[in-house]
């Protein structure tokens, strides 16, 4: 259990990642999950923190100017909330969230969003690498069908899996949102 509440951290929570162009997808429950968490969080007047991916590939689902790009309505920042853009799958390149938490003198993070082998992945391993307290909360997160470097087809349930045995114990803990949810309650009655 982490010994203050942790920053939450939602990433690349846009419109087009709940379009069937993102593709075949596992955990449909995570957009739900990060809506109890955020709110959880937005009561307790805890850290949250939103990050959007914005393309530099043209034709891609997130290049700017399009609908894609824009935040899910149900988790759109609230103006007090914080906002960071990225171009590649880590938060932290060139962003400046390591700085804004450190300023602000928060050192754990739990992290949820899309996708758990990518941007989930990726910010994760950057945040233990950095010295957070990192948690993921696997079923706040989600992954797409893929092929591995043989070719074979991983179902998203794999690739999901993977990921977080990947970050588990290495980078971050992979807790529940339950058990998340469970330490918001310890902090705020501490």
């Amino acid at each position: 259990m982490p010994s203050s509440i942790p920053a939450l951290l939602i990433i690349d929570m846009q419109r087009c990642m709940a379009s069937a162009e993102a593709g075949p997808r596992n955990n449909p429950q995570a957009e739900a999950v990060i809506t109890r968490l955020l709110a959880a969080w937005r009561a307790a007047a805890a850290p949250v923190v939103h990050v959007r991916h914005m393309s530099r590939t043209p034709g891609s689902l997130f290049w700017p100017g399009q609908s894609g790009v824009e935040f899910q309505p149900a988790l759109a920042p609230l103006p007090q909330e914080m906002v960071f853009e990225k171009n590649v799958p880590d938060a932290f390149t060139h962003s400046g969230l390591e700085r804004w938490l450190h300023v602000r003198g928060i050192g754990a993070l739990l992290i949820v969003g899309v996708s758990s082998n990518n941007s989930v992945e990726s910010t994760a391993r950057s945040a233990g690498n950095l010295g957070f307290a990192t948690w993921v909360a696997a079923d706040g997160c989600f992954a797409f069908d893929k092929r591995d470097y043989a070719g074979t087809l991983r179902s998203a349930d794999e690739v999901h899996a993977m990921a977080m045995a990947n970050l588990d114990g290495e980078y971050a803990t992979v807790v529940t949102s339950q058990q998340a949810l469970a330490w918001l309650d310890v902090g705020r009655n501490a």
